[in-house]
């Protein structure tokens, strides 16, 4: 294994006194380089001889695609730290850093802090501590009250994740994430919807709204910079009600690289503060043909997608049911399995009547040529979604006694069972 070590810390105290510590006889690891920027940490990192990287956090660039990329090279990452700037600690964790140290705690913390995420990235149990090494109380054993909770570093109860995904086709991924959204909000869940279609996002519109505001990928910007906090995503949504907000899509298929897939699990952390629900509008298309045609770090239009479903608490696969539908689906099914192995999703047959298949003859389809239980039947009524596309309302303002209407209800509360019976309590 490399013992190599870069730095990049702008000269900084710290910098000097871990590379004169480093220079002596004797000494674990061996400075590679200090590096100027975040480019020139890149670029030897991608030689394979470094192990870890020491950064400061005023690094200019350095942010959530960087350390993604510093992972995937094999390398790990501390971050050093202004002793009395908690905003900048809090930053270096929202963009992945989780080893962290004060400038001021000394090249032999900064050295144990190096050593510990080495073997955290490479999978060996890391020492304990295993991450703040300036911060005295993480030393300290947890204090565990009568229900086995460490009540001072407990965190809060987070929000449930629901991404709405479905195979090629339009089979009404952004009908049933809306529906969803909206049946939860009207039962007193605080929800919000985020449109995440790369391809072809419609959400804004589907509220007759103009989608001219940052949105997706100004929230995908500050969580890659590790700015994104509850106050600015609430900045970026609209509210369209008292317990829905509205996080819009992006406007053109071309600015696609604006939603970093790097970016996703931040952006979620931060939904997961801000609702108890938060329902996500997926593209359809998993293919990584990037990671083929090229055989350095691509771009990954299809891996915002992927990092979304993979992040999730619940997936939802949404496939029409009429033969074409349900062979892209089944299709879909399957290279979902393959993507992501560990995601396991709640298949939602949408748009059901009579004359395409009966209801049984779907459910034995997908559970004879998918494996999997279908868990809610949506029947078809082109005339109510006519009309609330048409006026831009949700479906329930438009048509509340549809059976789409009351089927979307049903459905919103199985996802979210609990907070559906606090909500109506």
């Amino acid at each position: 294994m490399s013992t190599g070590l870069l730095t990049a810390g702008s000269g900084q105290s710290w910098e000097n006194e871990l590379v004169a510590a480093l220079d002596r006889p004797g000494s674990p690891m061996t400075v590679l380089r200090r590096c100027v920027d975040i480019g020139d940490v890149l670029a030897i990192a991608a030689t394979g001889q470094a192990s870890v990287a020491v950064v400061s956090a005023d690094l200019r660039r350095l942010d959530t695609e960087a350390v993604v990329t510093l992972r995937a090279a094999g390398v790990a990452v501390v971050g050093v730290h202004p002793a009395a700037d908690e905003r900048a600690r809090t930053r270096l964790e929202r963009i992945g850093i989780t080893a962290l140290v004060a400038d001021d705690a000394g090249s032999a913390a900064v050295l144990e802090a190096a050593r510990v995420a080495v073997a955290d990235l490479d999978g060996r149990p890391p020492p304990t501590p295993a991450r703040d090494l300036s911060d005295p109380r993480r030393a300290l054993p947890p204090r565990v009250n009568d229900t086995g909770v460490d009540d001072a570093f407990a965190p809060p109860p987070k929000g449930r994740v629901v991404a709405v995904w479905g195979p090629t086709g339009a089979p009404g991924r952004t009908t049933v994430a809306a529906g969803i959204a909206s049946e939860s909000a009207r039962i007193g869940v605080p929800t919000l919807l985020i449109d995440a279609d790369v391809y072809g996002g419609v959400v804004a519109s589907a509220f007759g709204l103009l989608d001219e505001s940052p949105g997706l990928a100004g929230a995908c910007r500050s969580a890659a910079n590790g700015r994104l906090d509850l106050v600015a995503l609430t900045a970026l949504c609209w509210s369209l009600d008292d317990n829905l907000r509205l996080l819009t899509g992006i406007s053109r298929a071309d600015r696609w690289p604006e939603v970093r897939p790097s970016a996703i699990p931040s952006l979620l952390d931060v939904a997961r503060e801000m609702a108890p629900l938060t329902v996500v509008d997926c593209g359809f298309c998993l293919e990584a043909d990037e990671e083929i045609t090229f055989d350095t770090m691509a771009p990954r239009r299809n891996g915002a997608t992927l990092a979304l479903l993979a992040e999730a608490d619940l997936v939802l696969a949404v496939g029409s049911c009429d033969p074409p539908g349900m062979e892209r689906l089944i299709r879909g099914l399957t290279e979902l399995g393959e993507s992501l192995p560990g995601v396991t999703a709640r298949i939602v047959l949408n748009r059901c009547r009579s004359a395409a298949a009966s209801g049984d003859e779907a459910v034995d389809a997908v559970k004879r040529f998918a494996g999997g239980e279908v868990t809610a039947q949506l029947p078809e009524d082109r005339g109510a979604t006519d009309r609330a596309w048409r006026r831009g309302l949700s479906l329930d303002e438009v048509a509340p006694d549809s059976p789409l209407t009351k089927a979307l209800r049903e459905l919103a509360r199985s996802v979210a069972p609990t907070l559906a019976r606090s909500a109506s309590s």
